[in-house]
């Protein structure tokens, strides 16, 4: 078995991520002033000043700006810690809380999956700081373990026993859903904060006919919420960004570890599918990527629900609602976020890129009655 996942002759997963594009150039509108050793040291003092921190290392991806760090101490002793300072201090606490509550709360087989964070006084340790402009948050964690990566193309048995898995973690992730903490984000709460943003500032949308195209799309996306039977989809733990890159595997390809928990959210458990049919698809696990809808209407795609709908059945109307999931990563993650989550080269690529192919090809190219066929609903 392979050892702690943040050692650097393990091939470091925070620092080296296949799927992201490996040169180091942050994302836009970051603070250039950020002393983050000394933020992180605070944070450290904060949680156990009796215990001395001899190195800190960055092993961020250098994609979002969201940033990791290996801190070893004087005794050689090993925890991560990762610093955020977009978006909202009040929706990181939550989503840590919530993912610590969870990773306590999994059973076996999975009790063991979640890298947890350091807690104190009973709660996860947050430390919050705040100086000048800079507005920083720091979670720590114990490192997580990794046993084996699947490979970068998967052959239709690694596809069946992914799909049977995420079927069994998603059914376990659903008896406990009542236990874990409230969540205040939504899939509307996310476009309505568009929604905003391409009124209050939609010069950074670029020309009036892309905000115009990007409100029809909000729109239709609220509107064709309403055509499915909403109120009988559960609401759990989703991660979204699974990535091979993002989880290890058992020799029997169980899953063993999961880390990286930037889109982290509860949500129906369809956001996490477009990136299952990214991981499943012919083409493999790629460094240069797009965001194409086509994954989801692959052969390979359908072998990988058939599988989870063989342990964790789906209906009709959740393979309808798909290409609404996918709509909404695009707004969301690309178009809302994009700039913070990637580096300034693949922001502008992929955001040029939903403009011209992804939002078109929503209504377009997606055949949700190909995969209810196949199967049987």
């Amino acid at each position: 078995m392979k050892n702690i996942v943040n050692k650097e002759e393990d091939n470091d997963l925070h620092a080296i991520n296949p799927i992201y594009p490996l040169f180091p150039v942050r994302a836009s509108k970051v603070p250039t002033q950020v002393n983050y050793e000394e933020i992180i040291h605070k944070a450290w003092e904060g949680y156990d000043a009796s215990k001395i921190i001899k190195e800190v290392v960055d092993i961020s991806a250098m994609v979002s700006t969201n940033h990791v760090f290996r801190i070893t101490f004087e005794d050689d002793d090993m925890v991560i810690a990762k610093l955020s300072y977009f978006g909202k201090y009040e929706h990181f606490k939550e989503d840590h809380r919530i993912i610590q509550a969870l990773s306590n709360n999994l059973l076996y087989p999975f009790e063991n999956l979640l890298a947890k964070s350091l807690l104190k006084n009973n709660r996860v340790y947050i430390y919050r700081y705040k100086q000048g402009k800079t507005d920083a948050w720091v979670v720590f964690y114990n490192p997580s373990r990794i046993w084996e990566r699947m490979p970068r193309r998967l052959e239709e048995h690694h596809i069946i026993k992914l799909g049977l898995q995420v079927g069994k973690f998603h059914r376990a992730c659903s008896r406990i859903k009542n236990v874990l903490p409230k969540s205040s984000k939504t899939l509307r709460t996310d476009i309505a904060a568009l929604q905003q943003l391409l009124i209050t500032d939609e010069k950074q949308f670029g020309s009036a006919m892309k905000v115009d195209f990007l409100k029809y799309h909000c729109d239709l996306f609220l509107k064709n919420r309403s055509s499915y039977n909403m109120k009988s989809f559960e609401i759990i733990p989703v991660f979204i960004d699974w990535n091979i890159g993002n989880f290890s595997v058992t020799p029997n390809q169980e899953l063993y570890s999961r880390w990286d928990y930037d889109w982290f959210r509860m949500s129906y458990r369809l956001l996490d599918f477009y990136f299952f049919s990214r991981v499943v698809s012919d083409a493999g696990d790629k460094t240069v990527f797009s965001y194409y809808i086509s994954t989801m209407m692959e052969d390979r795609f359908i072998v990988f629900l058939k599988a989870y709908h063989s342990v964790n059945p789906l209906t009709a109307d959740e393979i309808r609602f798909l290409k609404e999931a996918y709509r909404f990563f695009i707004l969301n993650y690309v178009i809302k976020d994009g700039k913070h989550f990637f580096n300034e080269q693949y922001a502008k690529k992929l955001q040029a890129e939903a403009f011209e192919i992804y939002l078109p090809s929503v209504d377009r190219d997606f055949d949700a009655e190909k995969i209810i066929k196949a199967l049987g609903l």
